[in-house]
């Protein structure tokens, strides 16, 4: 086994390279893969895309700038790098609470995460067997003849995926998370442009490729409302990967001569071009066989579309493979964002953290496989109540605590005007647009949405 640092001890990337492929592959996960398409259905395909594209440049990618830049000043965990840099402020510690707020929120996501891994690993290796094809295969593979023999296998789905992210974060920064990133997200990267490129050609024929197109891309601002923009907004955080504690941990381990604007740019557009292309990826296949838009396309219509195909055994099994890289790729980095504090804070060193934490994430997500009530607790809690509350008290807490100069001391490479513009919405624009997400997500969830209907959103 690869040599680990001592407690307390903080490694750096070895490579610019091997930080971009960790970064890009910690923001593109089943985010681009399995909600994209999903949010784009149900919130009117174009009306949806160009309202996410906006929030994706103007307030998830000044959020990662931010996180980068807390976690590189103090060179710590997500929790401690809060707290180091708001007394470098000369503000209180309980500023600490903007990064715990993140890690038990990214934490409780990559619980349910492991699940939904777990059923496309199954999709993986059933499109692979043919299984596709056969009337109720899939579903007899992951269901068994009972509800029992399902919920034991989806168990022992997520109990595999959650292992191999855990082997995975026990060997540490160098020996495992890069070692894995750098192999894996190149390979993301062909296997989805060769299944892009797949279906763009076979929807030439028939026009679906180009009725895909005037779906995401031809403007259609009359189906823009305030819901529209509100779940874009949330699905630029969700892709992005921001609030969750892992860019500020990710961010710590730069060096001091990293230029955070340009890798954080860099890293947004990959994550915006790979949600795009995954768009054209599933919507020519849905035009082209006429499925319903507005459902779940990843397990509600595209196992029968590809159990139609040439190929259609290889191609559904290549794409199932194909999100779970995307999805291990992820799990990984929230898992790391928990596990850097244990370590930092604990005597355990970094293999038990990761195997400790690991063992109670699988319990959450066991309970989710047993109880749908548990599951949309634990959902309820983390996606929709603390990453929305962390992403605003990220805004505030770089908007208005962090002075300014100490800002710029950090993204020292950045040119006066991307900083004008990082600094001024950071202060003015997130946390309005953060916190609106936030209070009215609360009042749908926990007051029916009487606020909700009041503006006209419900």
């Amino acid at each position: 086994m690869a040599a680990t640092p001592a407690p307390g001890a903080h490694a750096h990337w070895s490579s610019r390279f091997a930080f971009i492929m960790a970064a890009v592959g910690s923001a593109v996960g089943l985010g681009n893969l399995w909600r994209f398409p999903f949010e784009t259905g149900q919130n009117g395909g174009s009306a949806f895309v160009l309202v996410y594209l906006a929030c994706v440049f103007l307030i998830a990618f000044p959020v990662l700038m931010s996180e980068f830049a807390i976690g590189r000043h103090a060179q710590k965990s997500a929790v401690s790098s809060t707290r180091q840099i708001a007394m470098d402020a000369k503000k209180s510690a309980r500023w600490s609470i903007v990064g715990w707020v993140c890690m038990i929120g990214g934490f409780l996501v990559l619980t349910i995460y492991s699940v939904i891994a777990g059923r496309i690993m199954a999709y993986a290796t059933g499109g692979f067997m043919g299984l596709f094809a056969v009337d109720g295969g899939i579903e007899t593979f992951l269901n068994g003849a009972s509800g029992e023999a399902g919920i034991s296998r989806g168990l022992a789905w997520h109990f595999v995926f959650m292992l191999l992210t855990v082997m995975i974060v026990a060997r540490g920064l160098k020996g495992g998370i890069e070692r894995v990133v750098t192999i894996l997200m190149p390979l993301f990267f062909v296997m989805l442009i060769g299944l892009t490129l797949f279906g763009v050609v076979r929807g030439l024929g028939d026009g679906s490729t180009w009725e895909a197109a005037r779906y995401l891309f031809t403007p259609n601002w009359s189906a823009v409302d305030a819901s529209v923009v509100i779940a874009a907004l949330g699905q630029a955080f969700f892709s992005v990967g921001v609030a969750s504690a892992i860019m500020i941990t990710y961010g710590s381990y730069l060096t001091k001569d990293t230029n955070i604007g340009e890798n954080a740019f860099f890293i947004t557009s990959a994550d915006t071009v790979v949600a795009l292309i995954a768009g054209f990826m599933i919507f020519p296949v849905l035009f082209s066989a006429g499925a319903p838009l507005d459902g779940n396309p990843i397990f509600d219509a595209l196992p029968g579309l590809f159990a139609q195909m040439p190929a259609g055994q290889f191609i559904g099994g290549a794409f199932f493979f194909l999100a779970v890289i995307a999805a291990l790729t992820s799990s990984i980095s929230l898992l790391e964002a928990t596990v850097a504090f244990f370590d930092e804070h604990s005597d355990f060193g970094r293999p038990t953290s990761a195997w400790l934490l690991g063992g109670f994430a699988f319990m959450i997500g066991a309970g989710a496989v047993h109880s749908p009530e548990f599951d949309g607790w634990v959902n309820l809690l983390s996606g929709e109540t603390l990453l929305p509350l962390g992403g605003f008290l990220i805004a505030v807490f770089v908007g208005w605590v962090i002075p300014k100069k100490l800002l710029r001391e950090e993204l020292s490479h950045a040119s006066p005007r991307l900083f004008g513009f990082f600094h001024f919405m950071m202060r003015w624009v997130v946390p309005v647009a953060v916190g609106a997400v936030f209070v009215l997500g609360v009042d749908a969830n926990f007051n029916g949405g009487q606020l909700n209907e009041a503006l006209g959103l419900g």
